[in-house]
């Protein structure tokens, strides 16, 4: 019998690479996608493949999804909303999407007996963090509202573990990147932007004075850890996912090549993100294959993939965050 794992965002960036590795692996997979930011051709590739269903449909009505839970292994819950400024105009959406939605899906798993369920948590709920590498017990201080939905979303899955026993683990993802990425966004999406800005001829973009650095890692290495968090016998985990090894945006810009414009720093943005992934390395033994160097000669070699994505100036990028300088400047 093959082992079934339904994928909630499973159409978008890091679901559809997550679907790849379990198809590989043998899984029947059922993927749950309201298409808002996931791309059906994402998973085109896969169109043939009979172990494969996608299903379109909202993830946030319990009542709708309850029937493809039956039968299944594991849940891998990655749909929801990104990005700083849009959860800022928009927090009844983000609620909806990451609160309502881990509810419908971390419930419709328990009505099932599921075996386990893992989820797709941010690190942006250290927010600004005293310490760094930052660990799993480092004081949650979310920004904004795309944050502080996240870190509601992993509350609700860790208390139905506590409460009805359901196996669950959440995966706090520092700043994954590869192909298929998003290619829209003003944060969150770094590559999206620059790509789009190389392919057009365009300077980059760099926020502050490009030494801040992220803490990249790919995300064939971020679908690896999903796939060992559920075939594992962890439980009742929280472990972040990263390469333990910073990169600064002067150095991304540098290995992209390219003329780069200065624009303001953005409030509530660290000047650095640093996993502490001594924990995930020591209980499930993961530990990322791709170097940064690696990642970005990969990324340049699929770049076509950003063709159509919008090209952000100074100029526009300017408008677009008036209302994150608005909320967020203290």
């Amino acid at each position: 019998m093959l082992k079934k794992a339904i994928v909630t965002g499973g159409a978008g960036f890091i679901g559809s690479h997550l679907a790849d590795k379990l198809l590989e692996d043998g899984y029947s997979v059922t993927v749950l996608d309201n298409f808002s930011t996931g791309r059906p051709d994402n998973l085109a590739h896969q169109k043939a493949n009979k172990n494969l269903k996608v299903v379109k449909i909202d993830v946030s009505s319990l009542q709708e999804i309850l029937p493809y839970f039956k039968g299944i292994d594991y849940v891998f819950h990655l749909a929801g909303l990104a990005d700083i400024v849009p959860s800022i105009v928009n927090p009844a959406g983000y609620f909806k999407a990451n609160v309502d939605g881990s509810f419908s899906v971390v419930e419709a798993a328990r009505l099932q007996g599921v075996k386990k369920l893992v989820y797709a948590a941010s690190s942006s709920c250290y927010g600004i963090p005293d310490i760094y590498p930052t660990p799993e017990t480092a004081q949650m201080r979310p920004q904004y509202p795309y944050a502080l939905t996240k870190y509601l979303g992993e509350q609700l899955i860790l208390h139905w573990g506590q409460v009805y026993k359901l196996p669950v683990v959440s995966l706090r993802l520092f700043n994954v990147y590869g192909p298929r990425s998003r290619t829209s966004g003003t944060y969150g999406a770094v590559f999206g932007v620059f790509l789009a800005q190389k392919l057009n001829k365009k300077p980059f973009t760099v926020v502050g004075d490009g030494q801040q650095t992220r803490d990249f890692v790919f995300v064939s290495d971020v679908a690896n850890a999903f796939f060992m968090a559920a075939d594992s016998g962890c439980r009742q985990e929280i472990m972040n996912v990263g390469s333990g090894n910073p990169c600064s945006i002067n150095r991304l810009v540098e290995l992209l090549e390219g003329e780069v414009v200065y624009i303001p720093k953005r409030p509530g943005e660290p000047d650095c993100t640093s996993a502490d992934v001594t924990k995930i390395k020591k209980i499930l033994g993961w530990a990322p294959r791709i170097s940064f160097e690696e990642g970005v000669n990969i990324i340049l070699g699929n770049i076509g993939h950003w063709k159509d994505a919008p090209v952000w100036t100074a100029e526009k990028i300017a408008t677009a965050t008036q209302d994150w300088f608005k909320y967020l400047v203290k």
